[in-house]
């Protein structure tokens, strides 16, 4: 005698809490799920993953002319093109993260509209694909590394907590952006708007010595502001700055923790308007 289990879905009202049991047992979805992204990615594409690197060195190279050869920007003490690169390096996971999960539930709305499953791994499982990406563009910068002969030091033991904090920013901002897309189409024009604005409030192309002091710590209010001094802290052992760094790690978790019950609230109505 075969035994069945029957499972009801309830249309629930107001903030609703994050069921972490039900993650864990649809894990092997959000596996699969970012795989196909992967694939899907880089399908039909002369270069394949290549282009994880491509998009920083290309972005590091401008940078490196125009910026620092004619312009005169300098480093606050590693070669112009390692601090270029490291600090780009988390911001083009953070940038195509956001654009991409943004539009993860509405290029997925037959997916959703027909069977049920965990709707937080739609933009998750995109943005996961994207975390392989930042680390074959950390492989490349261990070859910079070696190229430059610039060693890596002790605080190289903090990355890990700068890859989690870029991961918990760019999450909440995909989460409320995938979200707020299914009922209002016109977000898909303001993220990309959002995400060049922030890039320029970010200190990637300048180091942080440029923005006064008084005004610094408001600048860890931008979550990617202190990933990009964290990366080149862990990586390139510059001076830490770390009352921007924390703030913007608090920042980055508080984002995460909004955007995955923005999501939540928001998520009873997916199938019936997307």
């Amino acid at each position: 005698m075969t035994s069945q289990t029957e499972f009801v879905i309830r249309a629930r009202k107001g903030w609703q809490s994050v069921d972490f049991g039900e993650i864990w047992r649809y894990r092997e979805l959000l596996g699969f799920l970012v795989w196909r992204d992967i694939k899907i990615r880089y399908r039909q594409t002369l270069l394949g993953s290549l282009w994880a690197i491509l998009q920083p060195l290309m972005a590091t190279l401008l940078f490196t002319v125009f910026f620092n050869r004619y312009v005169g920007i300098q480093s606050d003490g590693p070669p112009y093109p390692l601090f270029a690169y490291a600090g780009l390096l988390t911001w083009t996971f953070f940038s195509n993260a956001v654009a991409f999960s943004s539009n993860s539930l509405v290029g997925n709305q037959q997916l959703i509209s027909k069977i049920y499953f965990p709707r937080l791994f739609l933009p998750l499982g995109t943005m996961g694909a994207f975390i392989l990406d930042m680390f074959l563009a950390l492989g490349f910068m261990v070859g910079l590394l070696i190229w430059y002969h610039w060693p890596l030091t002790i605080s190289v033991v903090w990355l890990p907590l700068f890859i989690l904090g870029s991961m918990a920013a760019a999450g909440g901002m995909g989460l409320i952006f995938a979200a707020l897309n299914v009922s209002f189409r016109d977000i898909k024009y303001v993220v990309p708007f959002l995400v060049q604005m922030l890039f320029f409030a970010t200190p990637i192309i300048y180091p942080i010595r440029h923005i006064p002091a008084q005004y610094q710590i408001l600048v860890g209010l931008n979550p990617m502001a202190g990933m990009v001094l964290g990366f080149r802290h862990a990586l390139l052992g510059t001076k830490p700055a770390w009352d921007i760094m924390l703030v913007s790690l608090g920042v980055s978790l508080a984002l995460f923790v909004l955007g995955l019950y923005v999501f939540r609230r928001m998520e009873s109505h997916f199938a019936d308007i997307i």
